[in-house]
């Protein structure tokens, strides 16, 4: 792994965490499948998703950096058993002022089984690296209510409700 952050602890498997590339698009998809399967407590059956993960992520590439944590070791292999991604958001600049860049972190998943070892962390350690990294003005996400907690701990703080959502109905139709 390119990047150890850490051990397993007894069982000799090391944690790392990466920038995903083409090779992990398969383990990203499980990943998000076991997102909603630990959520709705069943496995959800949908033969096309996987294929239809390929596509998103083919789409999304240009404009996203994925970080992939796992576990294991170079004789056992290693596991999948988190990501998480920026969606990079540049602004157009006006006169009199630069554009800059902002960073949209979402889709942070670590298996259950993981999330009490430093690994959603690590993770996020990662993501604020890049955003140092590729001089980001800010870093938004919209927790859930059991992860914004976390996030309070990792210095983000409340944004407002300043948003606005329009939700357009598909051509042709009328309300």
């Amino acid at each position: 792994m390119a990047d150890g952050t850490g051990n397993g602890g007894a069982t000799g498997q090391q944690l790392g965490i990466r920038v995903a590339d083409e090779r992990d698009v398969g383990a990203l998809a499980r990943l998000r499948r076991a997102w909603l399967e630990e959520r709705t407590g069943h496995p959800v059956e949908d033969p096309g998703f996987e294929a239809a993960f390929a596509q998103w992520w083919r789409v999304e590439l240009p404009r996203r950096t994925f970080w992939l944590a796992e576990i294991g070791s170079p004789r056992s292999g290693y596991t999948a058993i988190g990501s998480i991604n920026v969606l990079e958001i540049v602004h157009m600049p006006r006169p009199g002022a630069r554009g800059g860049r902002i960073g949209h972190v979402g889709n942070a998943f670590v298996l259950a089984s993981f999330a009490d070892r430093g690994v959603p962390g690590a993770l996020l350690t990662a993501v604020v690296e890049h955003a140092r990294t590729r001089r980001y003005r800010r870093l938004l996400l919209a927790p859930t209510a059991g992860s914004a907690p976390f996030y309070r701990r990792a210095g983000f703080v409340p944004a407002g409700d300043g948003f606005l959502v329009l939700e357009p109905e598909p051509a042709g139709t009328t309300r």
